[in-house]
């Protein structure tokens, strides 16, 4: 309900004989929940490279002309939820240099100085540059020397800081490369002969792709007519995906790290009545990520599972803005509680996370003037108490409820009955991995990738 901000998603394409642009449009579509400011398809015919790319949801970025401009039998997409710079068609992705290079990324840098410096060494301006755009230009530099794509790509890689899953286009290779942590998720399938790369298995359904294997930590992979190719880039690479991707991010019906993320979440609710064992009537989940949680939770703790809120779902895909009245309704633009299940009743209502509450706050009031006797508040993931660099679009440290503020004084601030989280290690054995393939900065404070200049607007005091 009040989660930070998704991450970004790409999506490849590549194979003679297939229609790129219309596979990367369905992929996108099916990866729509990772980004909804802005899409775009970059495709190549064999010499050049074209792009399309638009503001808004994939269903409105994209014409049946628009799919049949991009001609091809390569294709790159990329779906934006902006981590910096904001939102608006500058920052647009796939970047492109020239018609000879695309890039789309999925990730953030916390620090770009290498970028910066190199860049200026050989007189290009990273002013109101992006961090992908940079990337990009960085290749390109690498390319005009003489070296190939891909060792360009391996030059350039140690200049970038931070959290990266890179799908780049060329007019005759596509190359994906993963940042050394695998922060970011990225997977291998095949299609009719061709290859495909996905932030998410949930895409390659869609279009009946097969899967075959996650890009690892720290690997190039590059397509091209020959076949495929990989590079360790780092031997030293350790894979420590982002835990938020099983809490909230993921579609239910992807797998990630050899686990499926529905069974992750129905796993932490049984987890999360283990641990937080309350006297109520009913469970609520927050739609939607919560809901399988809530089945876990139902299933182990025996109260019975009410879907009693409602998610107004196409709320935030209109372009009109809401009167001023309906304005003031904050929280029920979003959701809206079935009185006639709620009235009198003590409910346990289960979300995925708390980031600032004060969505959380305004639910909980709405949920009291229905009518509800108690109203108790179980999170499916431990308190939010650092913000994150990787690619999430977290507020300022000090605006994360969990960060300044006891389990006590939050309750207080929510207004609710009880207050309880699902601890890290219950959490970790829902997902079904070790705690040290998984990057858990949110909760713990432990930033995988140095943070170098950004530490800074980090107190690491309440670590503990």
């Amino acid at each position: 309900m009040e989660t930070p901000g998704e991450k970004c998603a790409v999506f490849g394409v590549y194979g003679k004989g297939l229609d790129a642009a219309r596979l990367a449009f369905y992929g996108l579509y099916a990866l729509q929940h990772r980004g909804q400011e802005s899409s775009g398809i970059a495709v190549s015919d064999g010499k050049n490279l074209s792009r399309h790319a638009g503001m808004g949801l994939v269903a409105n970025v994209y014409s049946e002309s628009d799919i049949e401009k991009l001609s091809g039998y390569a294709a790159i997409g990329h779906n934006r939820y902006s981590t910096a710079l904001g939102s608006c068609m500058d920052h647009c992705q796939p970047v492109m240099i020239g018609d000879q290079i695309a890039l789309a990324h999925n990730g953030n840098l916390p620090s770009t100085k290498l970028l910066e410096a190199f860049l200026k060494s050989r007189g290009v301006s990273s002013k109101d540059l992006s961090d992908s755009y940079m990337i990009a230009e960085a290749i390109a530099l690498y390319v005009s020397d003489g070296l190939s794509v891909e060792d360009a790509v391996a030059k350039t890689y140690p200049l970038m800081t931070g959290a990266f899953s890179i799908l780049i286009l060329t007019p005759n290779k596509m190359i994906a490369v993963r940042d050394s942590c695998g922060i970011r998720p990225l997977c291998l399938a095949k299609l009719n002969g061709g290859h495909i790369f996905s932030s998410e298995t949930c895409a390659l359904h869609l279009i009946g792709a097969d899967y075959v294997r996650e890009v690892l930590a720290g690997e190039m992979v590059v397509v091209e007519e020959k076949g495929v190719k990989s590079r360790i880039l780092d031997p030293k690479a350790k894979e420590r995906l982002d835990i938020f991707e099983f809490v909230y991010f993921a579609r239910p019906d992807s797998v990630l790290l050899g686990q499926t993320v529905y069974e992750a979440r129905r796993r932490s609710g049984i987890k999360l009545a283990e641990e937080s064992k309350i006297d109520v009537d009913m469970v609520i989940p927050i739609p939607e990520t919560s809901l399988p949680v809530a089945v876990g939770y139902a299933e182990k703790s025996r109260i019975h599972l009410e879907l009693a809120i409602i998610k107004n779902r196409y709320i935030h895909r209109t372009f009109i803005a809401p009167e001023q009245h309906i304005r003031e309704q904050g929280v029920k633009l979003k959701f809206t509680p079935i009185p006639e299940i709620i009235r009198g009743k003590k409910i346990a209502i289960i979300d995925d996370s708390i980031v600032r509450g004060t969505t959380s706050k305004k639910l909980i009031e709405a949920l009291f003037e229905t009518g509800a006797k108690e109203v108790h508040f179980l999170s499916a993931s431990p308190p939010v108490k650092f913000p994150d660099f990787y690619g999430i679009d977290t507020p300022n440290q000090k605006n994360l409820l969990a960060a300044k503020h006891s389990i006590e004084e939050m309750r207080k601030f929510l207004g609710v009955n009880s207050l309880h989280f699902l601890s890290l290690g219950g959490l970790v054995k829902a997902i079904g991995v070790k705690q040290e393939q998984l990057c858990t900065s949110c909760f713990s404070g432990d930033y995988p990738i140095d943070l170098l200049e950004r530490k800074s607007e980090v107190d690491f005091s309440i670590k503990k």
